[in-house]
């Protein structure tokens, strides 16, 4: 489940820090009772920008597939043999 606290509570950074390296996801901050930030541990934020690179990669991917932009493995492999001279 979420964590959600109100902004006020951002005063206690040690406590705020501590919180963010012990949750699994996100912490949401909440002002006047309406979503504003979401805050999270550098492990979890690095994690997170990994896996949509990763995802981002893959859309790239499907998209040469269904355009019929490939190619089989042993045509690259031999490809680029012929260009560096492997």
């Amino acid at each position: 489940m979420p964590r959600i606290i109100p902004i006020k509570d951002l005063k206690n950074t040690s406590e705020i820090s501590e919180m963010c390296h012990k949750a699994e996801e996100p912490i949401y901050v909440t002002k006047n009772g309406y979503g504003d930030m979401v805050i999270m541990s550098m492990e979890h934020y690095e994690h997170t920008i990994q896996q949509l690179n990763i995802y981002r990669e893959l859309e790239v991917s499907e998209q040469q597939i269904s355009e019929g932009r490939i190619t089989d493995a042993r045509s690259s492999l031999s490809s680029m043999r012929a260009k560096y001279s492997l």
